[in-house]
Parts: structure tokens; C-alpha cells; sequence
């Protein structure tokens, strides 16, 4: 049976309130005078990943815990406006929100409101065990409760995928995304071993493909047990923000992995596409396409003839 969807994403759906501010940490004041402007748009890390495989072609379907509220309605107007399917299962807590703190350099600190979940917060598992089976790949964000539908997805068959983030390599709220998926996503901003990491998740999971980021330094791709750093990507235009470059990353790795790419080529497609979203306001959204990143990935400008 053909798959309806080629990417189920599950959780990371939210809302984010922008503050630029004028360095980080911010400077203990009174008050501060911001420009441009203090702006709250949808768009987290389920978001964003969703975002970016959809502009790529890849039919994507995001599943997630949404309020009825001002911020739901913002994350539900953000899927229909790009054509995105959303299942949105009952929030009593309320849409995840939180508050981006961005410096001038475009690093960013976030700030999450913990109360917009409970402990017994679950996804449904029928609808879970639904969707996954109507998908070809299902990409898990570490927000709560995802962790609960992996063993549902693992049942059906579907390769998952997820991004660790800023992990420490030893809080073991990661560990259960760590070791139930194929494909494994993290920065290495907070490890002091990035390989030793990596080579522990392909020991102790299921993943034969780790990727660690590292900024401007580029990526580390741990394939078949080999080792590979991937350069970063020139941006297109000047650095404005950090924040999405992972989850472009991410995405745009899953395209080329979804299509049969090496696992190389892959990386370097996720460059680029991280190289893009640092270029991005934090204020809006805007995902690369696949003109756009097969121009990346080749050096040659959108539109100009030749192929990869």
C-alpha cells in the first residue's frame, strides 16, 4: 500500500514571543528600549521541521497536544496557511509557548512555560498508530509527552527520526528518543565528546546515523561507524538568527534520506538549509526550497542550468 504521508512529525508545536535584546546575557537595567519590535508568531521546533519538509516537497503531517486558545489558533493558522495537515489533540494546559531572548549575533535563549503541559499528558495511541501507518518516516521532537508514542511507532514499522537538541549526552530524559530512533539529530554545543556520544547512542540504539552540529564549525556525520565532519555552508545572505537552523538542518536531511541520497550528501544538504534559516528573522518563517538548496549544495545560483 502507497503511504499517504511521507512525514508524520510529532509534538514541537508552539508559539514564540521575539524579544531582541542588546546582548546576552542581557544587561541588568531598568528597561531597555527594543527594536524592531517585540512580535509573537507560531513556530517551535515541530514546527519549523515540518515547515521545512513540506517546502521540500515531502507531504508532511503534524500531529501535536494544542490549546484552545490565542496561541493555538496561531499554530493552526500557520499549518493552513502553508497547507500543512495538523492533528491537533485537546490542550486543557494550553499551547506550548515561550519567549526567545535574541542577541544581536542572532544566539538566542529561550525560555519555556512549563505549565502548558501535565505528567498525564498522552497522545492518543489509536491516532498515533494511525497516522504512523499512513507514513513513510515519523519525526519525534522531545517535547512532552512524545516519548510515550515510541514504542507505538516502533510497533508499526515506521523509521523515526529525532533531534536531541542541546543535550548533555547524560540527562536521561533524552535517552528514550536516543535509542528508539534510526536517525539521530543533536548539537554539540553541550558535549565535551561529541564522538564519544555519538558512538554511544549507535552502541546502546537503534541508529546507524548520528549527526552532531556544531554552527559555523559545520556537522559531524557518524554513518556505518565512520566518522565524517561535513563544513558549514556559506549563508546567502548576512547571519540574523539561529533560531530554526537545526530543525532546517534536520529536515532537509530527511529529504535527501527519504530519497535514497548518500548519507553525505545528505549532510551537506542539511548545510545548507541551516545556513538559510540563520539568515531568517526570528520574527517570521521561511523555509529553503528545493531550487534554492540544490543551488546551495552545487554553488550555482537559483535557476541556472546543470544538476548536482
Amino acid at each position: 500500500m502507497t503511504a499517504e504521508t511521507d512525514v508524520l512529525v510529532l509534538g514541537g508545536a508552539g508559539v514564540d514571543t521575539i524579544v531582541h535584546v542588546p546582548e546576552l546575557p542581557v544587561p541588568l537595567a531598568d528597561s531597555h528600549m527594543i527594536r524592531p519590535g517585540i512580535v509573537t508568531r507560531a513556530g517551535q521546533s515541530g514546527d519549523f521541521f515540518a515547515l521545512g519538509t513540506s517546502a521540500l516537497g515531502l507531504r508532511t503531517h503534524h500531529l501535536d497536544l494544542i490549546g484552545d486558545d490565542h496561541e493555538g489558533d496561531l499554530v493552526r493558522a500557520l499549518h493552513r496557511d502553508h497547507g500543512i495537515a495538523l492533528t491537533a489533540v485537546p490542550q486543557p494546559c494550553g499551547t506550548k509557548r515561550a519567549v526567545n531572548l535574541v542577541g544581536p549575533d542572532g544566539r538566542r535563549l529561550s525560555l519555556y512555560d512549563a505549565t502548558r503541559w501535565a505528567e498525564t499528558d498522552r497522545l492518543p495511541e489509536e491516532t498515533v498508530r494511525g497516522l504512523a501507518a499512513a507514513s513513510r518516516h515519523a519525526h519525534v521532537v522531545i517535547t512532552q509527552p512524545c516519548d510515550r508514542a515510541l514504542p507505538v511507532l516502533r510497533e508499526t514499522g515506521v523509521t523515526i527520526s529525532t533531534d536531541l537538541h542541546d543535550w548533555d549526552g547524560a540527562n536521561p530524559y533524552h535517552e528514550p528518543f536516543a535509542l528508539a530512533a534510526d536517525l539521530v539529530f543533536l548539537s554539540a554545543a553541550a558535549l565535551p565528546d561529541p564522538e564519544a556520544t555519538m558512538r554511544r547512542i549507535t552502541a546502546r540504539g537503534r541508529a546507524r546515523i548520528v549527526v552532531a552540529t556544531a554552527g559555523a564549525e559545520g556537522a559531524y556525520l557518524l554513518a556505518d561507524g565512520e566518522l565524517t565532519h561535513v563544513p558549514a555552508a556559506e549563508p546567502p545572505a548576512p547571519v540574523v538568527d539561529s533560531n530554526g537552523a537545526g530543525d532546517a538542518f534536520a529536515a532537509a536531511f530527511v529529504h535527501g534520506w527519504l530519497g535514497g541520497e548518500p548519507a553525505v550528501h545528505c549532510a551537506r544538504l542539511g548545510a545548507v538549509a541551516g545556513a538559510h534559516a540563520c539568515t531568517v528573522p526570528s520574527t517570521r518563517v521561511a523555509a529553503i526550497g528545493p531550487e534554492a538548496l540544490r543551488a546551495g549544495v552545487t554553488g550555482r545560483a537559483p535557476g541556472t542550468a546543470g544538476g548536482a
